[in-house]
């Protein structure tokens, strides 16, 4: 009796976390059910899905996974006593029996949009310590009138932050993205010399919290070699990236570059770093997930409150056939918990 009681104690001061269910017909439902009897989630937090208790049921009938066994209302959250056991959030925001599989729907990207800022008023309110966040679709939540392309610019948003920019994680690489979901041909025309300090300030205060001391930074260049003393390109790096760097090094932040983008992902240089600036989406996404895809965690620099992620999409080639690999939801959980433990 003595033990199960220092259990109890134990689970009552774990922080609880949202973690959203993600797109229904993809393979969030499935990665949500597995965390929910994870030892290696189970032991540093409580973690509460928020998502649609129905859809989870069929998922997991179809996976052969136990079904969730406790549905909570949102005035649960946050209130004595503490919740010790994992939960589900039920929001009821569609008709499971509807739902297919690996399709692209309107019904499903609202209800993943509807998720996803039910989790930040909760950690707005102080009802979690973090919010993790599964894969949704894009044109699934183009479709429901969603106004927004993505998880970083939908959090942005709803929490009001001032600046924010994507950061993957990893123990093999990190990087950070001055741009993220825009067209290629857009892009240049979002970059501008305030925005790239501001995203080397929030790599810098995120990794100087993690890590305890400031951080190596690289930032990569935008054009081949990186412009090659203006030669390619605009001037981007002349005009735009070297005074960005500068400004930062004069604000303490031990930072490089513009390095040449096919050279700043070598072993030598990664061995030096502890993170890379990225200009564009596929500049820093294509090594990082060469490298951790598997591992890798998406957080939200620059919020409130504390967002991460999976790094892979909805999977709608395997949703709900029992073999999505929760090992990235596992590890976005871990950073979660140390990064909310740090605030």
């Amino acid at each position: 009796m003595a033990k199960g009681n220092k259990r109890s104690k134990t689970r009552a001061s774990l922080p609880v976390v949202a973690v959203t269910m993600g797109d229904p017909a993809g393979v969030g439902p499935e990665l949500s059910l597995r965390i929910l009897t994870e030892s290696r989630v189970l032991g540093e937090c409580v973690p509460v899905i928020f998502g649609d208790a129905g859809v989870l049921a069929r998922v997991a009938e179809r996976c052969e996974l136990p079904r969730p066994s406790e549905v909570i209302a949102i005035e649960r959250l946050g209130r004595p006593p503490a919740l010790t056991a994992p939960a589900v959030m039920d929001l009821k925001t569609l008709d499971a029996a509807a739902v297919e599989p690996g399709r692209v729907s309107a019904d499903c990207g609202r209800a993943a949009y509807k998720y996803i800022e039910s989790a930040i008023a909760a950690a707005k309110a102080g009802r979690v310590a973090a919010v993790v966040t599964n894969p949704i679709n894009k044109e699934s939540i183009s479709l429901a009138g969603v106004g927004f392309p993505g998880h970083t610019e939908i959090f942005a948003a709803l929490t009001g932050a001032a600046r924010v920019c994507m950061m993957l994680a990893s123990e093999k690489l990190t990087v950070s993205f001055v741009t993220t979901h825009v067209g290629l041909a857009d892009m240049p025309g979002q970059l501008s010399r305030r925005r790239i300090l501001d995203v080397i300030e929030l790599t810098d205060q995120a990794l100087t919290a993690i890590k305890g001391h400031r951080p190596r930074l690289l930032v990569c260049g935008l054009n081949p070699h990186a412009g090659e003393h203006g030669l390619f390109g605009r001037r981007e790096e002349q005009e735009l990236i070297e005074p960005a760097v500068a400004d930062a090094r004069a604000e303490g932040i031990d930072a490089a570059g513009p390095l040449p983008p096919d050279a700043a992902f070598l072993p030598a240089r990664l061995a030096g770093a502890d993170a890379i600036v990225c200009m564009y989406h596929d500049q820093g996404h294509v090594p990082f997930k060469m490298l951790a895809f598997d591992t890798g965690v998406n957080i939200t620099l620059g919020l409130p409150i504390v967002r991460t992620s999976v790094d892979h999409g909805t999977a709608f080639d395997i949703a709900w056939g029992g073999k999505a690999d929760p090992t990235s939801l596992i590890q976005a959980i871990h950073w979660a918990v140390a990064l909310a433990a740090g605030r």
